[in-house]
């Protein structure tokens, strides 16, 4: 009696192997497919902030991930920094981040991460008072930080992090 029960209960082990083992198989073929099935990136510039002639894009966009290059506050296609000190440049910088997003098919909402370079930390309470007024109910994760030195002799500079719908 007690030999029925162990076979019972062997062939009962054996068919939960055999299934934890198929499923295991499918499992690691389906992970195989989406591995080898390489990321589409593209290297975009849309020239309606920045001119021409960097020797970065813009932005570059990994399949449904947008990230944008640092932006500061210059009038679009020039490199002229607004007039006005950290809030008009913090304005102008924001305004040039809206710009490439929507020249790249994002919003200010598909933003999720922001890192924020300010030439005197001390600033920051002003920026962020702008920079509260770009983003609707929910903000971007963020990081901000004092820098020593940015591009053009700017008061600000805020690269972004986008995620948009499946292309």
């Amino acid at each position: 009696m007690s030999k029925a029960r162990f076979n019972v209960g062997f062939q009962d082990e054996t068919k939960m192997t055999r299934a934890f083992l198929l499923s295991l198989f499918c499992l690691t073929l389906l992970a195989g497919c989406a591995s080898t099935q390489q990321p589409r990136v593209e290297h975009l510039n849309s020239g309606k902030v920045l001119p021409d002639g960097f020797p970065f894009s813009e932005a570059v966009r990994v399949d449904n991930t947008l990230y944008l290059s640092g932006m500061v506050g210059v009038k679009p296609q020039t490199l002229e920094l607004v007039s006005g000190g950290i809030e008009a440049e913090s304005h102008q910088t924001m305004k040039n981040i809206r710009l490439m997003l929507e020249a790249h098919g994002a919003s200010m909402a598909d933003v999720v991460k922001c890192v924020v370079m300010l030439a005197d930390i001390s600033e920051w309470g002003t920026f962020n008072q702008v920079y509260k007024t770009y983003f609707k109910d929910r903000y971007p994760a963020r990081s901000a930080l004092g820098a020593n030195g940015l591009a053009l002799g700017a008061r600000v500079e805020v690269e972004c992090l986008a995620v948009t719908q499946e292309r």
